[in-house]
């Protein structure tokens, strides 16, 4: 016996359409809308920037005052406990 395909066509367009059902949930109101992306604009892109740069900042700020003040140390040791 050789493996491979058999000669005989095999038809299997009744498992094609079932497996084409209808979709649900997020699909479903997903697939009439069409999303596109554009570019934020300068004045977003200053707000994000400034954001990311003062939260840094805070957070440099806040581990030089842990390292160099043991009040601050104490305090952030009782608070997380």
């Amino acid at each position: 016996m050789v493996k491979g395909f058999s000669d005989n066509e095999v038809k299997n367009d009744a498992e094609i359409k079932e497996s084409k059902k209808e979709k649900k949930g997020l699909s479903a109101f997903l697939k009439g809308k069409k999303f596109t992306y554009t570019l934020p604009g300068k004045r977003q892109i200053n707000i994000f920037g400034s954001i990311v740069l003062g939260l840094n900042l805070i957070l440099i700020f806040l581990v030089i005052l842990y390292l160099k003040n043991q009040e601050f140390q104490d305090f952030v040791f009782n608070v997380g406990r």
